[in-house]
């Protein structure tokens, strides 16, 4: 009931708000603030080791949800749920950056082929008018179509939309991701100077390269929290000088993170833009430590998220749902008064169309990470998780390259190869797993205690068991599934990749008509082709004779079309 009348409550306000302000638009304004690797680590979730001013404020504004859960402990196939409503293991995108890790797997650069009616959230919203500007992650394990986004780089930001046009913008905040806990420490040069998106007096064409690349040097960077400060360690890492200093380094990185979430809201309010404006923030996924992202406990997989609502509606409260990120695309439509799509499998959790139930459970999935693959999938409730490990006879450690960078992991590592670890640090690298897992995770909150064999406790194993059962059918995921021949599924049998056929254009009733044979294609046109973006098609185009109209189609996970030149008056 409470849920209800908050909902009222918003939709009462936007409407006032639109009648006072006849610049207000009709439909609210979407801001999302992304950052990476993010546990628990603020104060606003429980954890006051920093002061982060600029998330506190939004949290004392806006709705904590301590129970949002990414799909997988690690980036790309998270954001590919979070694009398009859907589990990366229904659409073939759990494997981690199918798209450009050929080298390692042996196996061709794919994408995730998601069915033919699934587009990019982002795409529907500009359907409905929303400018949408995406600052700056794509690796979503596809490529995205043109009709992605208006402005998707290092300058994209509502300041380039058209006056009074709604907006739907996306800024990716990179500072805590595990790569800011290798040496040479240091932030990234042009990051640190301000968040200033949209302002093009920034050098920014180095933005987002390799850790390694364009960064301060240590001297240089920020410090926000004394290097002294004794950090509380989790029982699965031991308490070190080198865990210590990563642990400061990841704390500090949190601290410039705020720094720039609060940049970003100045810029937000200084455009009179606060108050038509629903704010979020979330992270990726769970925390940059080893044993926890890539993983599926809950510290690779619980990650926060702070909602704000015009007129701060709700201020300061607390909701204790359960949400998945497959619930982030339905809540996206039902915010902006559009039904979720029958192919979604989340649920909205917000907005017009908020589901009536919450959610009982959640679930996850562990597939490749870079060139080691393991098959884990787990389902939780608010206070116990089930896990089944489909390759038991394999260890949980993987000896990723690129984790083996954090000096955490060098130091576990030289620990093991000593005998220095105690039994719960030694539990990551057992030879083998058991084939299921029973968490207390409200007791046991790092998950070091199995409750399998337990009698008192089958009735839950049972339960959990039978929901994943059920998940696994529900969305056709048949894990442990070989790679090569999941390719050979997405590709119909191909041996390379479809292509989107070219689009086809003919003139009805005065106005250009394009279509696709290609099931599912998402059609772009431009009238200019130096335009910075590609215009949603959704129905026949009136244009001048004397124009020129440039095409393309993409279906996700195949090849684009090409660029289809018409030249009008060759069609008359």
């Amino acid at each position: 009931m409470k849920q209800y009348i908050f909902l009222i409550l918003v939709i009462i306000l936007f409407v006032s708000s639109c009648k006072q302000e006849k610049i207000a638009p009709k439909k609210p304004n979407i801001l999302w603030l992304v950052t990476e690797d993010m546990g628990h680590y603020i104060p606003s979730f429980g954890d006051s080791t920093i002061v982060t001013p600029h998330l506190s404020k939004l949290a004392s504004e806006g709705v904590i949800y301590p129970n949002l859960y990414s799909t997988s402990g690690v980036c790309a196939p998270s954001r590919a749920a979070i694009a398009t409503g859907m589990y990366p293991s229904s659409i073939g995108a759990n494997h981690m950056r199918t798209t450009s890790y050929s080298e390692v797997t042996g196996l061709p650069k794919y994408g995730a082929v998601p069915p033919p009616e699934v587009k990019m959230i982002s795409e529907l919203l500009r359907k409905q008018g929303y400018y949408c500007t995406n600052n700056y992650k794509t690796d979503y394990q596809f490529k995205p179509p043109v009709t992605a986004w208006d402005e998707s780089s290092p300058y994209a930001h509502w300041r380039n939309r058209e006056k009074n046009q709604p907006f739907f913008a996306v800024f990716n905040f990179t500072e805590t991701h595990e790569s800011g806990l290798f040496e040479p420490y240091g932030f990234r040069e042009i990051e640190t100077r301000h968040y200033q998106a949209g302002d093009k007096s920034y050098n920014w064409k180095n933005k987002g390269k390799s850790h390694a690349k364009n960064r301060m040097t240590e001297a240089e960077t920020p410090v926000h929290i004394p290097k002294d400060t004794k950090f509380k360690v989790p029982p699965y890492l031991p308490d070190t000088e080198i865990v210590q200093r990563d642990l400061w380094k990841l704390y500090n990185n949190i601290a410039e993170m705020d720094r720039q979430v609060g940049a970003v809201l100045k810029q937000l309010e200084e455009d009179g833009l606060l108050e038509n404006t629903i704010i979020m923030f979330y992270g990726d996924h769970g925390g940059p430590m080893p044993r926890e992202k890539r993983l599926i406990y809950d510290s690779g997989l619980k990650t926060p998220m702070i909602v704000r609502f015009p007129g701060k509606i709700n201020a300061g409260t607390k909701f204790n749902q359960l949400v998945s990120f497959v619930d982030f695309a339905p809540t996206l439509l039902s915010l902006t008064h559009q039904k979720p799509l029958a192919y979604m499998q989340g649920q909205a959790f917000l907005g017009k169309y908020q589901s009536k139930k919450q959610r009982n459970y959640i679930h996850a999935a562990a597939d490749r990470f870079d060139g080691f693959t393991d098959a884990i999938r787990a389902v939780k409730d608010k206070q116990f998780k089930y896990i089944r490990n489909y390759r038991p006879e394999q260890g949980y450690y993987l000896p990723i390259t690129y984790r083996e960078k954090i000096p955490t992991m060098q130091e576990l590592i030289r620990l093991k190869d000593e005998g220095k670890l105690n039994d719960v640090q030694m539990q990551w690298f057992r030879d083998k797993k058991p084939k299921e897992e029973l968490f207390d995770c409200i007791n046991d909150p790092f998950e070091l205690h199995n409750l399998v064999e337990n009698p008192e406790y089958k009735d839950k194993l049972a339960e959990l068991s039978n929901e994943m059962d059920r998940w696994l059918t529900e969305i056709g995921d048949v894990p442990n599934f070989p790679e090569k021949e999941l390719v050979a599924k997405l590709w119909d049998g191909k041996k390379t990749k479809p292509k989107t056929a070219n689009p086809v254009t003919v003139i009805k009733n005065g106005k250009i008509v394009i279509s696709c044979d290609t099931k599912g294609a998402s059609i772009g046109y431009k009238t200019d082709p130096k335009a910075k973006s590609w215009t949603v098609y959704s129905e026949p185009v009136k244009i001048k004779s004397t124009e020129m109209l440039l095409v393309k189609a993409h279906r996700i996970g195949y090849e684009p079309s090409k660029d289809v030149e018409v030249k009008i008056a060759m069609l008359k």
